[in-house]
């Protein structure tokens, strides 16, 4: 990472190693980064470091497995010459199994921190768990500290009261240009690479690798060379594929080619007025000019009239990278562990800032927060709502939220005020203008010529369906025209439109109550000479 964020990080573990913080739990897949980080704070603190793991048993930091030491008290020197590197390659007697080791803890007398590598498979044992606690204890009156590192970590409450979390921060820009020198420098050694890309390609390989921990960067890049025997544009495509299936294994976000823009929308001048004037406010002149970025809107709707478009074409419009925040996979079985789910997807979105973060269905995630969640679901609705608008109002990275909602009426009050989302605007079913275009732009995309079609007719013919109706009827109409060896024409389309049953009708009651609600709560995303026209 960049030399202010290594500082802010390193400094923050060197004072929970310092202020002697009992267990220090670092969640994280990254083993290597958390023992490098560790040692580092207690080389600048003067402290010793060991290292356990149920293979090796506890070992100084530094040292590989060899001769056993038998004593029960240990005097160990922070540093000092050939005695401590024979020390270090010694392991303490009879360490290997978790309880032994944490019984033995006690009897070492020097100030040290102690790293427990994947402890957590050994914490269903209550003997294990037992000894812990009492290590923690008597560690909170000395300067000696326990981390714990693993990808995934459930505390029992035991050791709740004695836990303080540390979370890797991600690479930034000039962290990963470092990594990609670095891998370089390593492949170079085993494989000839051709260099035929100067350092503003570099500059773009390292944007797209933002989002990813360390060692995902490197490995990606590492296979991106490895393919190509080259350093070539080509790899800067290859790295963000890599970027997309890495995002897509974490289960919570997924990276989405951002491919349309709000030219593929129909109507709504009124949102594309207001995003067109915030674009670049992210950017280093517009903070000189005195603004802050964006936090995002809330987009609200008739079901099918292109809300999730509208999300979408947010990000093509600017040019950022677009992430989905998958709601259902952040929920999880075990106290505490969705709201960790949920800050790795805030973690992850600042780490490719600026961005914009895409929440489908908004009142899917948010509904159960009420008063009454804690009976529902144990309070988790509730804590998820507290973080997300604790991130909202305080975070500082350019993500951009674009949400869509079905039925805003189910959302916590607080989710929906100013100063959490910037505008909350509603997308109304298509008027005769907006069906017009929507037309216009479904036929030139299945490539047809929109001049040889009466749209003012197929329009008025299509009066109460929603863009997603006209996409559907404009296809079968294709399909019919397909299977019968003939053209689209004007009365194809409205035969297509005259099958299927708008949802202006099947959901009548629904849909007024829901402009009603909007009328004066909500900014119409069409501007107001088009929405008064007839619709």
């Amino acid at each position: 990472m960049a030399e202010p964020q290594k500082k802010d990080a390193l400094q923050r573990l060197k004072v929970l190693i310092d202020s002697s913080t009992p267990i220090i739990v670092m969640e994280t897949v990254e083993e290597v980064r958390a023992v490098r980080m560790v040692r580092a704070a207690c080389s600048a603190l003067n402290l010793a470091a060991f290292e356990w793991s149920v293979a090796t048993g506890l070992l100084r930091c530094g040292s590989s497995v060899g001769e056993v030491i038998t004593g029960g008290s240990y005097d160990f020197a922070p540093h000092g010459g050939q005695d401590s590197l024979e020390q270090n390659a010694k392991a303490l007697y009879n360490s290997r199994e978790p309880a032994a080791m944490l019984a033995n803890l006690e009897g070492i007398s020097i100030e040290a921190a102690f790293i427990l590598k994947d402890l957590h498979r050994h914490m269903d044992d209550p003997v294990v768990i037992r000894r812990l606690r009492d290590v923690g204890q008597r560690f909170a009156t000395n300067r000696k500290t326990i981390v714990l590192t693993a990808p995934k970590i459930e505390i029992p409450p035991e050791l709740r009261s004695l836990v303080e979390f540390f979370e890797l921060p991600l690479p930034d820009r000039q962290r990963l240009r470092q990594i990609i020198d670095e891998t370089l420098v390593r492949v170079a050694k085993t494989h000839t690479l051709q260099r035929k890309m100067d350092n503003q390609g570099f500059d773009v390989v390292a944007e797209n690798l933002r989002g990813l921990t360390e060692e995902e960067a490197d490995r990606a890049i590492s296979q991106a060379l490895v393919t190509r025997y080259a350093l070539c544009p080509e790899i800067i495509t290859d790295v963000l594929e890599a970027k997309k299936a890495l995002l897509k294994r974490s289960e919570m976000v997924e990276f989405v080619e951002a491919s349309d823009s709000m030219a593929n929308v129909g109507g709504l001048e009124n949102l594309k007025h207001w995003l067109t004037q915030r674009r670049g406010a992210w950017e280093d002149s517009a903070r000189e000019f005195g603004l802050e970025p964006p936090h995002g809107v809330i987009i609200l709707g008739v079901q099918g009239c292109g809300k999730s478009l509208c999300a979408r074409a947010v990000a093509g419009e600017w040019k950022l990278p677009l992430v989905k925040f998958d709601t259902s996979a952040v929920y999880d079985k075990y106290i505490g562990e969705t709201e960790k789910r949920i800050r790795k997807v805030f973690q992850v979105a600042e780490g490719l800032a600026p961005c914009v973060l895409w929440i489908d269905e908004l009142e899917k995630v948010f509904a159960g927060s009420g008063p009454d969640s804690a009976s529902a679901d144990a309070g988790v609705s509730s804590r998820l709502l507290a973080s997300f608008l604790s991130w909202m109002q305080d975070r500082k990275s350019p993500v951009f939220v674009a949400a869509t909602c079905n039925n805003v009426t189910v959302l916590p009050p607080e989710l929906i005020r100013k100063g959490r989302f910037d505008e909350l605007f509603f997308v109304d079913l298509p008027n005769q203008a907006e069906r017009k275009q929507i037309f216009s732009i479904q036929l030139t995309k299945r490539k047809r010529n929109p001049a040889e079609f009466d749209l003012e007719k197929v329009a008025a013919a299509a009066k109460g369906y929603s863009g997603a109706e006209i996409d559907a009827a404009v296809q079968g109409a294709l399909y019919a025209a397909y299977s019968e060896n003939k053209q689209v024409t004007t009365q194809s389309l409205i035969d297509a439109l005259a099958q299927t049953v708008p949802l202006s009708i099947t959901r009548a009651e629904e849909i007024a109550a829901l402009r009603e609600w909007a009328r004066t709560r909500a900014v119409p995303a069409a501007a107001r000479d088009v929405a008064s026209a007839t619709a």
